[in-house]
């Protein structure tokens, strides 16, 4: 979502960083860019125009310009200020002194609530904490048909009456009541979509929220909708008290404005963000982790917490044991590709390595192309049990065979065990230490 503000801001600091020494007017026209890169990314003009008076402040305040490298100087300020900007502080759900702890869930129509709702579900249950899903959007039918199928999906209880539109409200007090009975930690409601202006409901929200006395009111804001999403937050937060945000769509292709000015405008904190459409696409929001992003400087720690949730240690030791003894097969290959298709979209995997932004930009299409991946799915499981443990017996005839079966080509299987091969004696050489810088040349090509 941050790809043309992070271009944009990348070649400010480039030719700041190309300066020996930085004059007081270097730094205004640096900060006249920086300010419009935000505001072309929709960012709320009042807070990008604060953003930019700012930095200049600190930049002058720290006599940053007759420091040491002022350039990166100045890119530090702007990496404080961003994190300042997306907010600090603690950020975790407070389940408060008595349980189950009621979490209720509001927005606009179409903003993802009912798809957050089950995200949530699942990312209490990966802490050992139960949770209850309720089903109060009654003005929407396929909303409760929606999120059934999603707690069905992910194993998830649901508490769900067949009401008229006008009942959410005893919904939502009947669903806390069973979550009580289950022994369930959280009690997540989904809500009916409304428009702020729409006196009627929110008084319904109102009269939810006097009821269930939520220890969380999250109102999910598309991240695509620009700045009316963050200024219709605002006045849910006025009408009915919000404790956080959930930033959905974040990643799409707009502009995200919203996302910068979501906590500024509002003055509640982003608590997540939607990373993806699949049940587990929920991040915890960190302010200075994205800054880092937004700024081309990568995430190397959600990096790390995606692979730990795939890679388990004794998976770890198991594959540096066979790289060293080079036993690598394919059933390795693919395990190693499934979880890589795991973690999410390559480009979002790609934008977490420091430095990675531009290799990137350099590389073919077809490097970052997801299909090439499910391709290789496809090959490797035509293969028998036999032919993936000795990949090199494999003769004329067979590649035929599974270039039929797989719907590919038998020059598409030759590739694949051509690199393959290439693969397995790199891995060899890397987990011995041997080999000049071998990791580029080891990276599959997708």
């Amino acid at each position: 979502m941050f790809d043309a503000l992070t271009d944009k801001l990348t070649a400010v600091f480039a030719r700041l960083g190309n300066k020996g020494r930085l004059t007081e007017s270097d730094v205004d026209e640096a900060l006249r860019e920086v300010r419009l890169a935000l505001l072309e990314a929709d960012v709320n003009f009042k807070v990008a125009r604060d953003f930019a008076a700012r930095i200049k402040e600190r930049a002058v305040a720290s006599d940053a310009l007759r420091g040491v490298s002022p350039g990166q100087q100045v890119v530090k300020l702007v990496h404080e200020q961003l994190v300042e900007l997306l907010g600090e502080g603690n950020r975790a759900l407070v389940p408060g002194p008595t349980l189950p702890a009621p979490l209720l869930l509001v927005g606009l129509q179409g903003s993802g609530k009912t798809t957050a709702a089950a995200k949530l579900a699942l990312h209490f249950r990966k802490r050992q904490e139960n949770a209850l899903l309720i089903a109060a959007d009654l003005r929407r039918p396929a909303a409760m048909d929606q999120l059934e199928a999603l707690a069905r999906q992910l194993d998830v209880p649901i508490h769900r009456e067949s009401a008229g539109p006008d009942d959410a409200p005893a919904v939502a007090r009947n669903g806390l009541a069973r979550a009580r009975e289950t022994g369930a930690k959280w009690a997540i409601v989904d809500t009916g979509g409304r428009i702020q202006i729409d006196d009627a409901l929110m008084s319904e929200l109102a009269e939810m929220k006097r009821i269930l006395n939520p220890a969380e009111t999250l109102m999910v804001v598309d991240a695509m909708t620009g700045q009316d999403a963050v200024n219709a937050a605002a006045e849910f937060h006025e009408r009915v008290g919000l404790t956080g945000l959930i930033l959905s769509k974040l990643d799409g292709d707009a502009r995200g404005g919203a996302a910068l000015s979501a906590m500024r405008v509002t003055g509640v904190p982003v608590k997540f963000a939607g990373v993806g459409e699949k049940p587990d696409a929920l991040e915890p929001f960190h302010p200075e982790r994205m800054a880092s992003r937004i700024l081309g400087m990568g995430d190397v720690v959600t990096l790390v917490e995606r692979v730990q949730e795939q890679v388990s240690e004794e998976q770890a030791a198991q594959l540096e044991r066979k790289m060293r003894r080079a036993e690598l097969d394919l059933d390795d290959f693919l395990l190693q590709l499934r979880q890589l298709r795991n973690m999410g979209p390559l480009s979002s995997l790609m934008e977490m390595i420091p430095g990675a932004r531009g290799l990137r930009g350099k590389l073919p299409q077809g490097e970052m192309d997801e299909k090439r991946v499910r391709r290789l799915e496809a090959i490797i499981g035509s293969m028998t049990p036999w032919e993936r443990r000795r990949p090199e017996r494999i003769n004329g005839s067979r590649r035929k065979r599974i270039a039929a079966g797989s719907g590919t080509t038998p020059a598409d299987v030759n590739q694949l065990l051509a690199q393959f091969q290439q693969t397995r004696k790199l891995m060899k050489r890397l987990a011995s230490g041997k080999g000049r810088n071998p990791l580029s040349s080891a990276l599959p090509r997708l």
